[in-house]
């Protein structure tokens, strides 16, 4: 089996609900500590990896904002729950043995870096993890473009996003039995036929800077790096050929 890696720097979207293993809310730590034990994998590879998390498993902005409250209000609550969610997943890759660095768009400076561009590239230059959280920093951005601006400001070669399925269906194959699934979508594509994967602002985002996008399970053991390595199952989001 190949171990050369397809790309040498990635970013991983993971959503706040990936944490959950079974769970209706909160973290389940042998899932957390699986997903970390994946990404030591790739890691070891040589590929530089940066991560950025979402906070549904702990606090959704858009759901408090639809019950009454402030949305943008709601959407600060949401980014502290996404630096709760890097801390979690920090301590479980400095578990698997891989150095991690925490950085937030909102500075706390008493729990980790404020997102300095220049200091998280260097980072991974030195193989060090970049966790990212506090999504952008402002409200009615989401994590996904969150990741698609983090990862087009590192540099990275693709942006993976590891989902509860092993790629894009035309509808939720756990609900819709005969659910189509794609091995290869365009940018348009996804917007048109409003499938979901990401927001609309983090596939143009995506899209103006030539970002691959590739959607996998993240709950497939193996799978992040069989991803790196172009095989098993997932689903490429590029420009049409």
């Amino acid at each position: 089996m190949s171990q050369n890696p397809a790309y040498q720097r990635v970013m991983l979207k993971l959503s706040g609900e990936a944490l959950m293993g079974r769970r209706e809310f909160g973290l389940d730590t042998e899932t957390v500590a699986a997903i970390a034990k994946d990404v030591s994998d790739v890691v070891a590879m040589g590929v530089q990896v940066c991560v950025v998390i979402g906070g549904g498993n702990i606090f959704r902005g858009v759901s408090a904002a639809s019950s009454g409250m402030d949305r943008a209000q709601a959407d600060y609550m949401g980014m502290l729950a996404t630096v709760m969610n890097a801390l979690a997943v920090q301590a479980a890759l400095e578990k698997a043995g891989v150095e991690t660095r925490v950085q937030s768009a909102i500075p706390m400076a008493s729990i980790c870096e404020p997102y300095i561009r220049r200091r998280a590239m260097r980072h991974m230059e030195k193989g060090r993890v970049v966790v990212f959280g506090g999504g952008t920093g402002n409200p009615f951005f989401t994590t996904d473009t969150a990741a698609a601006l983090r990862a087009t400001e590192m540099g990275c070669d693709a942006l993976l996003k590891g989902t509860q399925v092993d790629g894009v269906y035309s509808a939720d194959p756990r609900k819709v039995a005969d659910a189509t699934r794609y091995e290869e979508l365009t940018y348009l594509d996804v917007l048109s036929q409003d499938l979901a994967v990401m927001d609309a602002a983090a596939i143009s985002l995506a899209r103006e800077n030539h970002l691959p996008i590739l959607v996998f399970n993240i709950h497939a053991p193996g799978a992040f790096a069989q991803v790196m390595r172009g095989e098993g199952r997932f689903t490429r989001i590029v420009e049409p050929r």
